[in-house]
This record gives structure tokens, sequence and C-alpha cells, in this order.
């Protein structure tokens, strides 16, 4: 990549070790080399200038404002669009400030441990070109409720499906359906900017309803087509409120022609466990008529392993926030391990998402997941984008 065009602020209180960065930093060719020695200094800077720099590295140990505080306001400020963390502190305490900063929204390259070396700066910037890294979490966009009502009745909430591939072979075998909102200009909100709104607002009934009939509708135009995949859709724990709500989506998918074997309903782990008696009669009645049940973002919650092997799923998806860089961190490996045993031990299929190089593939492959789902395969694309989608996966050389 061009590092000439690169701008990086150094934040580190050490002044033989903010000096050593620096030359390191310059070495490499770095454009515009920034330094701060400790966190209030690095604010003011911040806010002041027109542009915010590419990238922020930190050190966690620094007197006054330590690294995660300062972290915590450059994500609640916007302050820049990336982070590397740098420090000589424990790998445990690493993983815990990285998944804070993207739980917050930044872009988190990783971390350098200290001592610094070209080698360890060139690894941690070279991520600047890849999409590994990215934040799950979509830019901030102002919405509001009569937006959303308008939006879901003339049907601009459309869902968007993202491959699903199967390790051993290649082959795409399912779809996840995730809404997106088409604006009239053309820009294409994410889910997170609008579904706490909805669930707050009492219409995730209608938009869940809204994906599963656009999503079988779509399925039944890929059969004419000739391609048979099961399709994904999100459930949230508002949907299970009563015995009917498994008749009505039975109807649905049957009215297009299909099976509920071919629907696998993805329930977040957490929004399961707030009410077990109400969720596990619903879910059962869901899988006496077929559906596949899968427990969302396994790991995020706080469910106990009694619990899990109470609830009748037929998946696990293990969320993108183990799998990230996963290759060269052993926690997140060990996580990845014990949910895949878990997994075999309960009958479950696996489904790691997140999957964005062929480090984490080759990882996951080795360990025995079933499938995966991530850019590295194929981001999130409208229905009719869908067979070119996959084509362009088996027609891709890695």
């Amino acid at each position: 990549m061009q590092y000439s065009n690169l701008r990086v602020l150094l934040v580190e209180d050490h002044a033989f070790q903010r000096r050593l960065g620096l030359r390191l930093l310059e070495d490499l060719g770095i454009g515009e080399v920034i330094e701060a020695a400790e966190g209030f200094e690095a604010m003011e800077m911040l806010r002041s200038m027109p542009t915010p720099p590419d990238v922020v590295l930190v050190d966690l140990d620094m007197p006054g404002m330590d690294g995660v505080e300062f972290i915590g306001l450059i994500a609640q400020h916007k302050l820049a669009p990336a982070i590397a963390v740098v420090s000589a502190m424990d790998v445990a305490l690493l993983h815990a400030v990285q998944i804070m900063a993207q739980a917050s929204g930044l872009r988190v390259l990783g971390s350098v441990e200290k001592p610094l070396s070209a080698a360890k700066l060139t690894h941690v910037l070279s991520l600047l070109d890849s999409t590994a890294g990215v934040s799950a979490v979509a830019p901030e966009v102002q919405v509001n409720v009569e937006q959303l009502r308008q939006a879901l009745a003339d049907g601009h909430i459309v869902p968007y499906f993202q491959p699903q591939a199967e390790f051993s072979n290649g082959k795409i075998v399912g779809v996840e359906a995730l809404a997106r909102w088409v604006q009239p200009n053309g820009q294409v909100l994410h889910a997170a900017n609008f579904i706490p709104l909805i669930e707050a607002h009492g219409m995730i009934e209608q938009l869940t309803q809204h994906m599963l009939v656009e999503s079988c509708a779509w399925r039944k135009r890929w059969v004419q087509q000739g391609l048979r995949i099961k399709v994904s859709v999100n459930v949230s724990a508002q949907n299970l409120t009563g015995p009917e709500v498994a008749d009505r989506y039975e109807n649905v998918v049957r009215s297009h022609g299909m099976r509920p074997e071919d629907i696998v309903l993805e329930i977040t782990e957490s929004s399961v466990m707030s009410d077990t008696a109400r969720g596990l009669a619903m879910l059962a009645r869901l899988r006496l008529k077929g559906f596949g049940l899968s427990v969302d973002d396994f790991g995020t919650g706080y469910s106990s392993l009694a619990q899990l092997s109470q609830i009748p799923f037929t998946e696990l998806k293990i969320d993108r926030g183990f799998v990230h860089r996963a290759p060269e961190q052993p926690r997140k490996l060990a996580m990845i391990e014990t949910s895949l045993d878990l997994a075999r031990k309960l009958g479950l299929k696996v489904v790691a998402e997140g999957i964005e190089t062929i480090e984490e593939w080759q990882l996951l492959a080795q360990l025995g997941c079933d499938f995966a789902q991530g850019y590295l395969i194929s981001a999130a694309v409208p229905g009719e984008r869908l067979t070119e989608a996959i084509e362009h996966w088996r027609q891709t050389k890695h």
C-alpha cells in the first residue's frame, strides 16, 4: 500500500518509546506522523484537526487518561476511523480492549506488542487495505419512526442475501436474509441503523413477516433458475409471542410452494434466554413444523449450557467477533474450539460468521466447522445479484 498518503497519530507517554515509534513510522514512508505524549493532549489535537488521521496508534498504560478511556472518547465523538493498540500488557487485556472498541463502532486493526518493530507496524498498517478488521457496526444515520413506517409500507426495506459456503467443498448451500433500507437517493442503510427503532415501536413483527415473504419469493425464483438453497431469516424475541406465530410462518412458506425445512430461523442467543418458558414453547412448535432453528451470535449472550441443551436448535452460529483474526489470537481460538466441541455433542451444525481471510477459512476448516459466511465469500447482495455473486465465488482463485 502507499504509506505516503497516510496520516498516523502516535499516542505514547514514554519518551523513548515514542521516539522509536516515530522513527520507525518515518522509515516506513508514512506521509504525516503526529505525536502526543498523553491522552488529554491527543484529544485536543484530534478535536482541532480539520480531517482526522487515518490511524491512531495508542498505548494503553498512560498516566492521566489511560488508553481505554481515550479509545472510548474517540469512538463516542467519532474522532478517527481506525485504531491500533500498542502495549506490552497481557494478551487477555489487549483482546478485551479490542472487543470494546469494535463494539463502540471503531475499526480495530489489531494490537502491536512492544517492543515496536518495522515488521509489526507494517503488518498492522497493511490491514487498512483489507476488509479484515472492519467493524460490524454500521455508520450512524438519523432516522425517525414515521420514515420507518412509510418505508415498511412502501416496501423500501428489503432483504439482501449473504451466501453461506460448505467448508468441505466451497459449495454455496444457503443464504442469510439481512434487512436493508434502500433510500430514494440509492443509499443503502444497514439494519443497525433502524432495527432498534423498529423493535422499540412495535413494528418488528411486521418487518419479520415482510422479510419472510420476500425471502420465500426470491427462493422460488432461484429454484426456477435451478438454484436450491436454504434461506435463513432473523427472528426477534418480540416475535415469539403466541402459538399462532408458528402457523402464520408455515402458511407464508407453503403459499410459496416451499416447505418449512427450506427455512432456518435465526434467534439471538440472549433474546431467547430472556423468557425461557415462552421461548421454549414457541421454538418447539416451529421445530415440530420442520423449521430449522439457529442460535445467532453464539458466545455473546449469557446463556447456560443447561439452557442451550434444552432448546431445540439445529444450528449454532459463531459470532464474527471470535472469528476475526482468530488464527493469531489464542483466546479466540480457544472459544471457537469450545463452541465446535459443544455443537458436536449437541448434534448441531455450525456456521462461522465474518470469514474475511484465507487464514480464517483454513483455520475453521481444519477445526471441522461446517459452513462459512463472510466477505471472503461475498457481501450481502440484492436477490437479483445472488447468482452473480455465487458465480464470482466459484471462479475466485485464492
